[in-house]
């Protein structure tokens, strides 16, 4: 009996010592559009979001937490590869652009693969596809495979693009031969009805820029013709996710994963399906706020299902900040009432004052992590160099050049956060400690006001707030605080001439 004994506690200790060896798996929800103020574990009233509050409850709640970028691609190419987008030029792409990271670049995905790691992405891509002139009835490559992805299910750039289709690893899903795809973002392909031409087959209005072809009953930015069959339901497309996030998981569990979950929502063109329509009185925005924590919680169930919820580290975010009217007459602003999408912050995406990076910051890893808010300074940008210092990887001199290892911090140990952030928009912006520097710069953002009724918040005079007694803003003390305009103007020029900052 005693010799059993023995034997029993002998597996327990090789069972403990096993599960503290093992890797944890790795969830981003990236979340699209997504505003600091649009959660209910982040003030909003109007929209209750019982799903992701209880990540934040059992999580780190950053309040200071930040995309790299104010608008999604330079903030996904930031985030997937620890480099800031100016690096590469990059802006929001062309539904027709080439992939922006390069294959030789290592990547967050490349990382943990060679690591270990399964790893896939799901969701909204928007990083290019190709090497330009991609023919979608074939091969579409190179793509998320060849960037460190062992498996890939997306929307090729955005929703509001051609082509209207799913992509699964190298080729279009549903995809009928004898119908192939057409694209053009130029001029007219095919026959299909487009918005300028047949507004009255729109569900709602759309502006010039988004009254090309007609697919679903919304108009979208380029003309396609061909790939019927394969065109998607934009109300279905979020449990198409799930689904294969689902999949993914129950075919990862023998190795650590990493998975990426790039949400459409709550980007337009807003369609959520018909279980939450009328969830809020705000619209479909709101809805799609509603359906967006629907498929949060049911992802989480799903791992805790599998019972895996306690070596899954969650981070759940934002790309950028909130905008309400960005190409569709969708009553989004109407509608709005109390909501404050931004919460106390001034801007919106595409904008160089707070709310345009500022968003939503969750770090869950329950058993591991102790619930708390922080108000740490945190970017997206430091979480490949973070991941890397967890499972100990050591980088390469030129691996994830403006990262810095933060596990400490994402993980509520300690409140120390970035001394410098950088903030991308326009022009490039600079928080250290509550004092935030927007750069002058005359290039031209008079769009972002007459197209979205978005504030650009540049200047061609240095501008810098003091966020600890001016949360909107409002005042510009650059003028008072010379000297320390003069020390961040001098490091941002230090971080533009450096590849890396670790």
């Amino acid at each position: 009996m005693k010799k059993l004994s023995l034997i029993i506690l002998s597996l327990l200790l090789i069972s403990l010592v096993s599960a503290q060896n093992t890797k944890p798996n790795i969830v981003i929800i990236y979340v699209d559009d997504l505003g600091y103020g649009d959660l209910s574990c982040y003030g909003a009233t109007e929209v209750q979001t019982p799903n992701v509050d209880k990540l934040a409850n059992g999580g780190v709640k950053f309040t200071d937490g930040h995309c790299s970028a104010s608008t999604c691609t330079p903030s996904r190419y930031s985030l997937l590869t620890g480099r800031y987008a100016f690096r590469k030029d990059a802006a929001v792409l062309p539904g027709d652009a080439p992939l922006l990271i390069s294959t030789d670049r290592p990547t967050l995905p490349g990382m943990l693969k060679q690591n270990g790691y399964r790893t896939a992405v799901i969701g909204k891509w928007h990083l290019g596809l190709g090497n330009g002139n991609v023919d979608w009835n074939g091969k579409v490559a190179p793509g998320p495979l060849e960037i460190g992805f062992d498996y890939s299910y997306l929307i090729p750039s955005t929703g509001d693009r051609v082509p209207s289709v799913m992509l699964e690893n190298h080729h279009v899903v549903g995809l009928d031969p004898e119908d192939p795809i057409e694209i053009n973002y130029k001029k007219k392909v095919g026959t299909d009805p487009t918005g300028i031409e047949n507004p009255e087959l729109l569900r709602y209005p759309s502006d010039q820029f988004h009254g090309k072809t007609i697919v679903n009953g919304v108009s979208r930015i380029g003309y396609m013709s061909g790939g019927n069959s394969a065109r998607f339901r934009d109300e279905t497309v979020p449990y198409q996710m799930l689904n294969k996030a689902r999949l993914f998981i129950d075919e990862s569990q023998e190795e650590p994963f990493f998975l990426y979950f790039a949400f459409h929502d709550i980007h337009v063109p807003r369609l959520p399906d018909a279980p939450f329509i009328g969830a809020t009185n705000m619209g479909v925005r709101g809805d799609a706020i509603v359906q967006m924590d629907y498929i949060t919680g049911e992802l989480v169930k799903h791992l805790e299902k599998r019972g895996l919820s306690e070596n899954t580290i969650i981070v759940f975010s934002s790309d950028n900040g909130p905008v309400l009217d960005d190409g569709y007459s969708d009553e989004a602003v109407d509608l709005l009432g109390k909501h404050q999408p931004a919460g106390p912050y001034r801007g919106n995406k595409y904008s160089a004052f707070e709310a345009g990076t500022r968003v939503p910051t969750i770090v869950y890893w329950p058993g591991t992590i102790e619930a708390k808010e922080s108000d740490a300074l945190v970017t997206h940008t430091d979480l490949y160099a973070s991941f890397a210092e967890l499972i100990g990887h050591e980088l390469a001199a030129t691996e994830a050049p403006d990262s810095y290892p933060m596990w400490s911090t994402f993980a509520g140990q300690s409140d120390e956060g970035r001394d410098f952030l950088l903030e991308e928009s326009v022009t490039l912006s600079l928080r250290h400690g509550n004092y935030k520097y927007i750069h002058p710069t005359n290039k031209k953002a008079a769009w972002i006001k007459e197209e979205k009724n978005i504030e650009a918040g540049t200047s061609t005079e240095p501008q810098l707030f003091d966020l600890s007694s001016d949360v909107g803003e409002r005042v510009n003390i650059a003028h008072k605080k010379k000297k320390l305009v003069k020390m961040m103007q001098a490091e941002i020029a230090r971080i533009k001439n450096n590849e890396g900052t670790r």
